[in-house]
Parts: structure tokens; sequence; C-alpha cells
């Protein structure tokens, strides 16, 4: 399988270049304008082929591409990759645009191609050591970091959809009620608190990004059980009074933890073997939608 990677910088180097690199019987196409860095990764990964264009990428065949471009940029490349016959993985958001999210899954569907968004959180063990609890009736979970205010839009789909995500795949059922309460300084997004619930689940999404420090935990509970997620890391399980506490053993990967080896080596699989699904993206785009919903009532 031929495969195109379009975009080194940080979290590719960190996250996808260790995985990808050490999939068997891949062939590898780098694609960055920057020279520097096609030396220097070709060189570290004994990669082949790179070129500086996506035109130039598509002219070498690859089967499937994954997309680590800016997000303004996402939309225009994966229109291109997925009307060229090319599979793409790209990370969230799809597009700062809710319209051009939508856009992209049908041209997806119209070109049968697989397009898979990067919500990492899904594939992580301890958040399907969650799932697997049952059915939840409170979710609290918190993203924090250390003085970055944003632009709401882009504080939104940058960063907070992972946590918007990940209560709603943790919920099981759609939403039926949304409270947003929120604090702006000079236009900048500071802090959000997202309430969901729906009949039987009250679920509780927070980022403050005037922090103390930079954190993520996961509070669940379940009838007569509870469990906290520290940093994807660590479960502490509650109930009769009792407690326990899950690691992952010393020689456990970062990436796996993160859920980044799953998701990856699960995109890879599908375009081996043509599977081709639009629930996962379906879903994912209603992520997007919870974005602009949140934007609306700011």
């Amino acid at each position: 399988m031929r495969v195109g990677i379009i975009g080194i910088g940080n979290i590719c180097k960190k996250a996808y270049l260790p995985i990808i690199t050490a999939i068997e019987d891949l062939e590898l196409v780098l694609c960055t304008r920057n020279e520097n860095t096609r030396k220097e990764i070709s060189k570290k990964y004994r990669i082949k082929e790179a070129v500086s264009t996506v035109d130039e990428l598509i002219k070498r065949n690859v089967d499937c591409a994954f997309v680590h471009s800016s997000t303004k940029t996402h939309f225009s490349l994966c229109k291109t990759l997925l009307e060229n016959g090319i599979h793409v993985y790209v990370d969230k958001p799809l597009s700062y645009n809710l319209d051009e999210s939508l856009e992209l899954l049908s041209i997806a569907k119209k070109n049968n191609r697989i397009l898979k968004v990067g919500f990492n959180r899904r594939n992580a063990p301890m958040i399907h050591g969650l799932k697997n609890m049952g059915h939840a009736d409170i979710i609290i979970m918190q993203k924090n970091r250390v003085s970055a205010s944003l632009n709401p839009r882009v504080f939104l789909y940058d960063d907070f959809i992972h946590v918007l995500d990940t209560v709603r795949f943790l919920m099981g059922n759609d939403y039926k009620n949304i409270r947003v309460d929120a604090l702006k300084d000079d236009k900048k997004l500071k802090n959000i608190v997202v309430t969901l619930s729906n009949s039987t689940t009250t679920a509780i999404a927070i980022m403050n990004r005037d922090n103390g420090t930079n954190e993520e935990n996961i509070e669940i509970m379940v009838s007569g059980k509870k469990a906290v997620v520290k940093s994807l890391t660590q479960t502490t399980f509650y109930e009769n009074n009792l407690t326990t506490v899950k690691d992952f053993g010393d020689w456990e990967n970062t990436l796996y933890k993160r859920g980044f080896t799953s998701i990856i080596e699960s995109f890879i699989e599908e375009v081996a073997s043509g599977t081709i699904s639009y629930d996962s993206l379906e879903d994912a785009i209603k992520s997007h939608k919870l974005c602009e919903e949140i934007l609306e009532l700011l």
C-alpha cells in the first residue's frame, strides 16, 4: 500500500510518524514544502520518496493520505484527494466551516472513498474502559490549559471539540438539551462549560484555557459505580466504598495509551480491506454541528 503524509509538523512527528513507519508493507511518500523537513524525516525513517506539492503526491499513485496540515487547509486538501480517488485520514476538525465539513462527507460518498477524522480519544483504552461500565448517569470531562485564551471558533474547533466528541461518545445517545456558560476577555474565549442532557444522562464538558496547570480528567457515574480517568493513563474505580486503581504496564507506549495506535491501524486496515462505512464520519460531523450550536449560544 502506498501512503502519503501531508504536513510534517509537531503532531505528525510525535504521534503519527512513529506508528506509520512501524507498519509493515507500506510505501511512504512525504509531502511538505519545507525542504529541510523532507530531508530530515526521509533520513530518519529511511523514506525513499518525498515531494513538495499535493499535485506531485497524487502523481505518485498513493492509495491513501494522512493530512496533518493547518485546519484552514483541510477542506481544499481533502476535497482534492478524495476527488482523485485517494482515501483520507485528517486531523480534527474537518474544517472551521460546517458547510465545508458536510460537503466533504458528500464528496467522500460520491467518490466511494474513506474519510476518517482523527478523534483519537475514542480509541484510547481507558476511555473504552469507561464505555464498558454500562449506561452513564453523569459524565464530567475537563481539558484545561495554562494561559492560552483563543478566538471562540478556534477554541471550539481546534481543542474543545475533543471534549465534546468524547462526552458524546460516552453518552451513547444524542443530547436533547444544551446549556452554555462561558467567560470572554477582549473577544477571546477564556473558559467554557457546556452541559448536554437527555432523559437518562447529563454530561458536563469543561475547558479552561486560563488554568493553573495543563490537565485532562474524566469522571463517569453509572448506577452504583464511579470511575475517574486522569490524563488517559490511569483509572480509579469506586464501588461499594472500595477503590481500585488501574494503570498501564511500564512498557506500554504513550501513543497507544492516547488512542493513536488503534485509530491509525484501523484506518490502514479499512483501506487495505476496502471496507467503507460512513457511520463514523457522520457521527464525527455531529461534533462539528455541536460546535456551531455552541457558537450561536455564546
